[in-house]
């Protein structure tokens, strides 16, 4: 009876969390985003510090520094897009005549009864459009969200002596424990976050590369757009690839160049997943493939786009917290990526087999 009533317990408390966190995202993902940029600004927030910079003299110092940087990125990524927005219309007209010789050749070899010729108009105008007004919608909201995470970072940055204090005062029985928590979060979140920005800064250059060589217009956009979506474990990498192949594939008038694009697209993320990620950011969040995904799904059902970023360092945050739990270690053990010594089952099935032997002897 009393396993039951704490399934029941577990399962209020899960669906009671997922509902706060659902209703208050628009609190809680700019939040998190401050924690987790506090902590990859912490060690140049402390360099500053350290040449005698007042605290909220260096911690601005150092958000201003990454806001410029990001602001001259965002600047030239916008003029890009404004580019690609003014030329919808030769895209359109170029998808309506690319259709209309592709429904001729079916036509010719289908016969003329078959296909509906008022058919062959009407989905490059709803293509278009309906996915240029979505992708400016959840981006308007995005930085909507983004104009306050500054603001979260510099606080939480300059109250971070405040937050040790508190730390240590909550856990006076056991300081060492929970400080070692603390320790091991932060490096899980900053190893995460800032090799993630030079995994993507690696995975720009590259498709920039390839995009300028290939003459596509906006190579600049599209190269930042495939590295950002990188951020996005197996979801974000086939989304951008498809956008991207589709616009190669109505700009040029020969099928080898889409065809080119996805097998330099695939080459760039198999080399990604096997080598360079791997050594750049290493083995700080170490969570199994099956993880990552549920991972994924359920910070895109909360968060959206942020919630499947986000989600994955907080899984690595989880399984630190339950490994310090020893009647928890179990599922901070099922979170992990440490596949189990086989040697073990092979005795097991060993001593299986002698006892079978033993029997027919």
């Amino acid at each position: 009876m009393k396993s039951l009533h704490s399934i029941a317990y577990f399962l209020i408390i899960l669906v009671l969390g997922a509902i706060v966190l659902k209703e208050g995202s628009f609190i809680f993902v700019p939040l998190i985003w401050g924690v987790f940029f506090a902590f990859a600004l912490n060690p140049l927030s402390n360099w500053f510090e350290k040449r005698r910079f007042p605290r909220g003299l260096a911690i601005f110092t150092a958000i201003l520094i990454v806001t410029l940087i990001a602001g001259a990125i965002f600047y030239t990524l916008l003029n890009q897009m404004i580019g690609l927005i003014r030329d919808i219309p030769e895209i359109g007209q170029n998808v309506e005549e690319k259709m209309s010789r592709y429904y001729d050749e079916l036509r010719f070899l289908l016969g003329d009864g078959i296909l509906d010729p008022d058919y062959k108009t009407d989905l490059s105008s709803i293509f278009i459009s309906e996915g240029i007004n979505q992708t400016l919608f959840s981006t308007g909201k995005s930085v909507t969200l983004i104009g306050i995470i500054p603001l979260y970072t510099f606080l939480l940055l300059y109250y971070k002596d405040f937050f040790n204090e508190f730390l240590v005062r909550f856990s006076s029985r056991n300081q060492e424990t929970v400080l070692h928590w603390v320790t091991d979060s932060g490096n899980v979140i900053q190893s995460y976050l800032v090799g993630m920005i030079r995994v993507t800064g690696i995975v720009a250059v590259l498709a920039g590369i390839f995009f300028y060589l290939m003459g596509i217009k906006y190579f600049i956009l599209f190269a930042a757009f495939i590295a950002i979506m990188n951020l996005i474990p197996y979801v974000g990498v086939f989304v951008s690839s498809v956008f991207v192949i589709l616009y190669v594939f109505l700009t040029t008038d020969s099928l080898f160049y889409p065809f080119i694009t996805f097998i330099t697209l695939w080459g760039i993320q198999l080399f990604e997943n096997n080598i360079i990620t791997p050594i750049v950011v290493g083995s700080k969040v170490r969570v199994n493939a099956l993880a990552v995904i549920l991972a994924i799904l359920a910070g895109g059902w909360l968060w959206g786009i942020s919630g499947m970023v986000l989600f994955i360092p907080l899984v690595g945050v989880l399984k630190i917290t339950l490994e310090r739990n020893p009647s928890l270690s179990s599922f901070g053990y099922l979170l992990g990526d440490d596949v189990p010594v086989t040697e073990a089952s092979e005795n097991f099935w060993k001593v299986i087999q002698r006892k079978l032997n033993s029997k027919k002897n």
